[in-house]
């Protein structure tokens, strides 16, 4: 089988020749991606690109300017640089007021950390709101030079936020989890104008073009113990489901990605209609182990996971080897899963052991997961 038609058996859960491998944010096949221009990757990347399944994580550029609006908003931006630190603030003027944004880019590591957050209160989130709506275009002038790039090597997927990952973020997550369960109604509202304006740019980008697999993100923020169960079921659920049915509608297929304790949620999202999850977390980052989800999905959801990345950076190459074992043998009967870590490194160099613990989770992953 070719890995695109591996993947794709996966996600259908129907037989493959054997589970496919996944190394999730580091993509073989996207010359854009940092590591493909990181010299000290190269060695990693190029076994990578040889002996496993690509997902291309690709996203389409867009006008997009904040609050999921193309409305162009007049913004003051400074930038100060100490060192290898480089710290950006921006002062967005929306109608009713001011609102600052402070992010921070640290030399070699490739993130954007959000060191202040444009809300600290919910009025705020009013002044965020009132920035009127404008659909988002999107650019899709680069998607066939990484379509061919991935070619047969595997498929593309086009990351999507969810409403509550475009709605908590907007404060810091403590005050975002107070908003959430002391202003319920107000926290609805902004759920609702969120979910509305992602659907209408949701619309926009599949009609322009369609990517094979879309990853949904930001349920996670709504998972126990940040929120109980039943603002899951009101906050997450509808709307995934929203996006789901649209995805599908458009012949593509749709997958959850959650972080941490699912336990409690795992029929919601699987009554979602998703046709994937991902990275299900066994304890003690989540609540429920490999072999359960698997129970509980059946043959409804493919899986994706769940080697922890911190394992693949500081264990030891027994421990990498262990872990496989036992993620095949929780979730490899009956196909309908992807083995795959639950991040990726983001520094630069790449540290030697993560590089070896990278080799020995794709090479365990050939010994234990043929059928």
């Amino acid at each position: 089988m070719t890995p695109r038609e591996r993947i794709f058996a996966a996600l259908k859960r129907m037989p493959t020749d054997r589970v496919p491998i996944s190394t999730y944010e580091l993509v073989g096949y996207n010359t854009k991606a940092f590591e493909n221009n990181d010299p000290s990757y190269k060695k990693l990347m190029d076994y990578i690109r040889a002996s496993t399944d690509c997902i291309c994580m690709w996203d389409p550029g867009s006008n997009a300017t904040a609050f999921e609006s193309a409305y162009h908003i007049d913004t003051d931006v400074s930038k100060n640089i100490n060192g290898d630190i480089t710290v950006s603030k921006n002062i967005l003027h929306t109608p009713k007021g001011d609102l600052t944004r402070t992010t921070k880019i640290t030399k070699n590591i490739h993130t954007v950390w959000e060191v202040e957050h444009p809300c600290k209160t919910i009025a705020d989130v009013d002044k965020a709101l009132s920035v009127p709506y404008e659909p988002v275009s999107f650019d899709f002038s680069d998607y066939k030079q990484v379509r061919n790039e991935v070619s047969e090597n595997g498929v593309i997927m086009t990351s999507l936020s969810d409403a509550v990952c475009a709605t908590v973020p907007l404060m810091e997550f403590g005050e975002a989890t107070v908003w959430a369960l002391m202003e319920t109604d107000h926290f609805e509202r902004t759920i609702a104008i969120m979910h509305e304006r992602i659907m209408e740019n949701l619309r926009h980008m599949l009609d322009t073009q369609v990517v094979d697999l879309y990853r949904i993100v930001g349920p996670e923020y709504a998972t126990p113990p940040y929120m109980p169960r039943e603002m899951f079921e009101r906050f997450v659920f509808p709307c995934v489901r929203d996006m789901v049915t649209l995805i599908h509608e458009k012949g593509a297929i749709a997958r959850v990605h959650s972080h941490g304790k699912i336990n409690t949620v795992l029929d919601l999202i699987l009554d979602t209609g998703a046709d994937a999850l991902d990275p299900c977390e066994a304890p003690p980052d989540g609540d429920i182990s490999l072999k359960d989800v698997k129970k509980a999905v059946g043959k409804q959801m493919c899986l994706f996971g769940n080697i922890q990345l911190k394992l693949l950076e500081h264990g030891s190459n027994e421990d990498v080897q262990k872990a496989v074992k036992t993620c095949m043998d929780e979730a490899k009967e009956g196909y309908g899963y992807v083995i795959m870590p639950t991040a990726a490194p983001i520094n630069s160099p790449l540290d030697k052991k993560t590089e070896e613990n990278y080799l020995r989770f794709i090479d365990a992953a050939h010994q234990y997961g043929a059928y």
